[in-house]
């Protein structure tokens, strides 16, 4: 996840949006979790999995997606990568550029 901060706080002045999503964990696990990993982007609850599992089709992590500023996913990247090399920034940087669509 070290990665997925890098990333965050290098682009969320331009408008990248990052929501880690914690789901079938109890709150004050994903609590200490999150001060123990410093992570800086928002971390969301998901106690059941019912909405990430239904809802999005996220049964294990990592899971990312990657919407465009209209709200339209784009695509779904299952299992972990490294956010912070050259091609995760060219494909942010084009994303970032894009403009938002009716």
């Amino acid at each position: 996840m070290p990665s997925v901060n890098a990333l965050y706080d290098r682009y969320k002045a331009r408008g990248l949006e990052v929501r880690l999503i914690a789901f079938r964990e109890p709150p004050d696990l994903v609590r200490r979790t999150v001060e123990e990993r410093r992570y800086t982007a928002p971390v969301l609850v998901d106690q059941s999995g019912d909405t990430t599992g239904r809802e999005y089709g996220v049964f294990g992590p990592p899971t990312a997606y990657l919407i465009d500023r209209s709200g339209n996913l784009l695509g779904r990247v299952v299992g972990p990568r490294a956010w912070n090399g050259e091609s995760a920034r060219r494909l942010i940087e084009q994303l970032l550029a894009m403009p938002a669509r009716k």
